[in-house]
């Protein structure tokens, strides 16, 4: 009997998979029809046959460096000035940092349905090693993919740092602007704490392979580098909306990962605009219990679940769900369920997802960036032929950005994989065409892969870093109260024939509790209130 292959992805509406099981074999009779532009084509051989330790920028400049890699900003074609006036603060803050040493600081205006590589020919460079003095290294697109596409976003991403991000009101823009400026300008700095949390949701493949697959074994590599950070771990039972709840709203780790399944909606859903990719958590009981049934709010993190005193200032997140990031207007994938190779409706017009919105622009600070996912998330990200784990990607990109580097450089290792696999999937269908024999589940292998790799996005500023302080931070208590066992009873009225006695049980009661309060200190001091959740 022949293995399926289970995807990522639920349904909220329907409480099924997104996507349902499949053989290899009929995958493959689907991957037959993919294909990958011949301009394209030419960028990803060249970016899979250069140094992958090497950055998209050309030999000899900084990445790390602004005023030597550049940044400009894409607005589309008859923007709102409103919009630019909003973010008039972050614009010269890195019209300033660009431009330190040469005018390396650039703005510019899309063209409807322009190419990639008709924008770069506009403005004097091609594909390739990115030349500052032409095109900076960092590029924000800001609006709407409806008006400068994903698709766009991913080819200039293969040699470019790109980020994108689009709000609904001007209001927000200034907040995410004012959030970016007061972290880099200001005396600014978040402790160097880090948090992993892994849904395992039962009879559920897909999360319990990311769960022990990814999240876990990602984070003892990273914890395992001694780089003074705090880790916290949060897999399985511990991976409750709760949870997420309290690590957001109380005082967020400066580095989120989070694995899971992203919901997904029927278009025409009236959850669909507003809680597509929101973090599927351990409450959904799996498939078996709970399939066929629509997924309520109370099992998932969505934009209107982060409260407005939640302190995720100066964070930066990396959400491992479908549709973490945004959601095209046509589903590269339908035909896995019709069968037909035409591209269906999923949503009404593409967008962004509202989760990670909400935290760019919290009003009370917002996050610095989230990485996510544009459509489908895979589990070939880190594990190969079902069974072979790959984590290098996900363990170069985290080290780089807990160093300090800029999340847009940090990740050029995602943005390496997708062109190594890209170009493996052309040779392969380049060979089915002369008739060469090309091994079923290896074909699959490469186009799961390929279509993974080029869905991950960073939404926000690309020349966004960690801002820490150097120090790790304490651990945070979690579900744990301390008792306070002391009669606090007073008698109504005061007993004057008993005064001494009445006195010296007060004067009892305020001695035990300075001597709880001096254990409560000692405890903190000591590192045993409030330990790290397996």
């Amino acid at each position: 009997m022949t293995d399926l292959l289970y995807f990522n992805g639920l349904n909220a509406s329907t409480g099924e998979y997104l996507t349902p099981p499949s053989s290899a074999e009929d995958l493959a009779a689907l991957a037959r029809g993919e294909s990958v532009a011949p301009e394209h084509l030419l960028e990803l051989k060249w970016r899979k046959g250069k140094d992958k330790a090497h950055y998209g920028v050309k030999e000899g400049v900084d990445p790390n460096d602004l005023a030597a890699a550049g940044w400009g900003v894409i607005f589309p074609q008859g923007v709102d000035p409103a919009v630019q006036d909003a973010l008039r603060d972050l614009l010269a803050l890195r019209k300033m940092q660009a431009n330190r040493v040469k005018e390396r600081y650039h703005e510019y205006f899309y063209q409807p349905d322009e190419s990639k590589n008709m924008f770069l020919a506009r403005n004097r460079a091609g594909p390739g090693a990115v030349d500052p003095d032409k095109v900076p290294y960092y590029l924000l697109i800001v609006g709407d993919p409806e008006k400068i596409s994903y698709a766009f976003q991913s080819q200039l991403d293969v040699a470019y740092a790109v980020g994108r991000i689009h709000f609904d009101t001007a209001d927000e823009y200034a907040q995410y602007a004012q959030s970016v400026v007061r972290a880099e300008q200001e005396d600014f700095a978040v402790a160097k704490r880090a948090a992993f949390f892994g849904v395992a949701n039962p009879d559920d493949p897909n999360t319990q392979a990311s769960a022990n697959n990814l999240v876990k074994p990602l984070a003892e590599k990273i914890e395992a580098q001694g780089n003074g950070w705090t880790f916290d771990s949060y897999t399985a039972d511990t991976a409750t909306k709760s949870q997420l709840e309290t690590l957001l709203n109380n005082q967020a780790p400066a580095f989120l990962f989070t694995a899971s399944h992203g919901a997904g909606f029927d278009m025409g859903d009236p959850r669909q605009m507003k809680h597509q990719g929101a973090l599927v958590c351990q409450d959904w009981g799996g498939p078996v219990a709970m399939g066929g049934r629509p997924v309520p709010q109370t099992m998932y993190y969505a934009q209107d679940d982060v409260v407005s005193d939640a302190n995720v200032h100066g964070m930066i997140a990396f959400h491992f769900a479908c549709f973490g990031a945004g959601t095209p207007h046509y589903d590269d994938f339908t035909h896995l369920k019709s069968g037909l190779r035409e591209r269906n409706e999923i949503a009404p017009r593409a967008f962004l997802a509202k989760l990670p919105k909400k935290l760019l622009a919290h009003p009370k600070g917002g996050a610095l960036a989230v990485i996510g996912h544009v459509d489908r998330a895979w589990g070939s990200s880190f594990l190969w032929n079902k069974d072979v784990e790959q984590l290098s990607t996900f363990e170069s990109a985290v080290t780089r950005l807990l160093n300090g580097a800029p999340v847009g450089a940090a990740m050029e290792y995602f943005n390496a994989r997708y062109a190594e696999l890209a170009t493996s999937l052309s040779s392969d269908l380049e060979n089915l065409k002369f008739n060469k024999k090309v091994d079923p589940q290896e074909l699959v292998n490469t186009w799961t892969a390929n279509n993974d790799a080029r869905g991950y996005t960073v939404i926000g500023d690309p020349a966004v870093r960690l801002r820490v302080n150097g120090k790790p931070a304490e651990r945070p208590a979690v579900r744990q109260t301390l008792t306070l066992s002391i009669d606090t009873t007073l008698t109504t009225g005061v007993d004057l024939e008993n005064l001494d006695a009445t006195l010296e049980k007060l004067q009892g009661q305020v001695a035990a509790l300075a001597a709880t309060l001096e254990e409560l200190r000692s405890a903190i001091h000591q590192g045993r209130y409030g330990s790290k959740s397996e």
